[in-house]
């Protein structure tokens, strides 16, 4: 698991705990997921006007019409990603704020992250140097496109919803990969689609609200 700085700032480590408690009540059970959610300081992911909510199980704004994910949908995302297994390589399109990603950076041995505003990728950059989490690639690009320089995926996670799963990230797929993805425009679920051999097996879950992914960088 990635070293994340000590310490940090207004919020103890029993605010996190009492987080990891209600996600654990909220039926994530994968170990790992929950103590990655624990590790990751996410009052640091956002704007210090909100950081007495960092913890509260809700979507917060992160400018550019962008929302940081509440903390069940991040570990609901990653659990599902992760699925029991070991992750080498992972996806994510999205950055945001980088949040989603430093959970992931505690799964996975590497983490190739792409957004598509560059405003955001250099906030991101800087928050990421000074949490010392060096399995992150972030990307300026169009993660429409994915990386397929990082290719094949243990898993692709998308943090933005689109109304169907986007061609060329199916291909970047490991065998057995996954990808977890809001699929929808104004009513949106929670899909995963697994890799098998030429063949995709996709498998609708519960309703979620997210921005939608939008195609090219800015």
């Amino acid at each position: 698991m990635n070293n994340l700085r000590a310490g940090i700032g207004m919020t103890s480590a029993r605010t996190r705990g009492r987080m990891v408690e209600r996600l654990r009540e909220q039926g994530i059970s994968d170990f790992m997921v929950l103590a990655a959610m624990g590790a990751v300081p996410r009052h640091l992911f956002i704007d210090e006007a909100l950081a007495s909510r960092a913890y509260e199980d809700t979507a917060l704004p992160i400018g550019f019409g962008q929302t940081i994910s509440n903390p069940y949908i991040v570990a609901r995302m990653t659990e599902l990603a992760r699925n029991g297994r070991s992750l080498q390589r992972v996806l994510e399109v999205g950055t945001g704020c980088g949040y989603q990603a430093a959970v992931l950076a505690q799964v996975a041995r590497e983490v190739v992250s792409i957004e598509r505003i560059a405003a955001l990728v250099g906030q991101t950059r800087k928050r990421q140097r000074e949490l010392r989490l060096s399995n992150i690639k972030l990307k300026h690009g169009d993660g429409m496109q994915g990386y397929a320089e990082g290719a094949p995926y243990d898993a692709i996670v998308i943090a933005a919803a689109f109304g169907a799963v986007p061609e060329m990230l199916k291909t970047q797929l490991a065998e057995d990969g996954r990808l977890v993805m809001p699929l929808g425009d104004d009513s949106q679920v929670l899909l995963v689609v697994t890799r098998k051999g030429d063949g995709y097996l996709e498998e609708k879950l519960e309703a979620v609200k997210f921005v939608p992914l939008l195609p090219g960088v800015s």
